[in-house]
């Protein structure tokens, strides 16, 4: 049977003797997976710190942390309905239903016996990658706003946390610009909401294709959005600011009542400019920066550079 794998999935191999772990690590790399080796349980633990995997092939026996132990913290640190869920299959010389009984109460998903046929492992990673997929699609749907198809507020707060504990960590700064529309509770009343509801997909489109593959948006609030900008000088993210708000206002949005002008106003703030500030904080100095444009006259794009208080 072939495999050819999601070369993004990273399976981690938990085997001390070191033919057997060997001979895995070879077959995922020619099924097309990402591999990690741990040649016991507590190598292992430490790379489950450290690494996004998404499979595990975890032996029973091992010296230090055992097989079942390992399958028991995974499943500990992965028990929110929102973690990353990881797919264990247990190796086992154990083959009485009493054992296989324990190794599932322990967390695994699946067990493979040995000695054991490749063949055998490989079908049994296949369901384990067809179970993975599904996970990950709910997790992505749950983390989506229905309307716009972004981010939604909790996961665009997730994101920006990560992204500024990333970048202070590497040395890099790490931009967010608030994004609000110009008069929309207007459009709301005089249009409807379903109009509204059109606006706000359109501008959700166009915020996206004004920004890099890998920076991140998402819908903060009911016509606010949030634009991360990951390793983003504050004269960059000034730039993006202006370009993201002439990307909205290039051309009427085409609706059912009509075309409609719509603008938007900017807020920016850089992890450069506050770095003793939370996630949070620099959220706020970017709402702060929101006001200051909308006082200007709406269609304005305002920073907050440097803390004048603590917020």
């Amino acid at each position: 049977m072939r495999l050819q794998a999601d070369p993004s999935l990273r399976v981690l191999v938990a085997e001390d003797d070191p033919v057997t772990a060997r001979a895995i690590y070879a077959s995922l790399q020619e099924w097309g997976f990402q591999a990690l080796l741990a040649r016991n349980g507590d190598e292992a633990w430490e790379l489950l710190q450290k690494e996004d995997v998404h499979l595990a092939i975890i032996d029973w026996m091992m010296p230090g942390l055992s097989g079942l132990e390992l399958c028991q913290r995974i499943r500990e640190k992965t028990q929110d309905e929102e973690a990353h869920y990881i797919y264990i299959i247990l190796l086992t010389g154990r083959d009485q239903q009493s054992d296989i009984i324990q190794g599932f109460m322990a967390g695994a998903d699946d067990y493979v016996t040995k000695p054991f046929d490749f063949e055998e492992l490989k079908v049994r990673l296949l369901k384990g990658v067809r179970i993975i997929e599904r996970e990950e699609t709910r997790l992505r749907l749950a983390s989506i706003d229905s309307l716009t198809k972004l981010w939604n507020r909790k996961k665009i707060m997730q994101f920006f946390q990560e992204e500024v504990e990333r970048g202070r960590r590497e040395g890099q700064p790490t931009g967010v610009i608030m994004v609000d529309i110009d008069q929309f509770k207007k459009i709301n009343d005089t249009y409807g909401h379903l109009i509204g509801d059109t606006v706000l997909k359109e501008v959700a489109s166009r915020l996206s294709r004004s920004v890099r593959e890998y920076d991140k948006i998402g819908r903060y609030g009911g016509d606010e959005f949030l634009l991360i900008i990951p390793g983003c000088s504050l004269e960059n993210l000034k730039r993006i600011a202006r370009r993201v708000r002439k990307s909205v206002a290039s051309e009427p949005i085409k609706t059912d009542k009509g075309p409609l002008k719509i603008t938007i106003s900017c807020g920016g703030a850089s992890s450069s400019s506050f770095p003793q500030y939370s996630a949070l904080n620099i959220i706020q100095a970017a709402d702060e920066a929101l006001l200051e444009a909308k006082a200007a006259g709406r269609n304005h794009e305002a920073f907050t550079e440097k803390a004048q208080e603590e917020l």
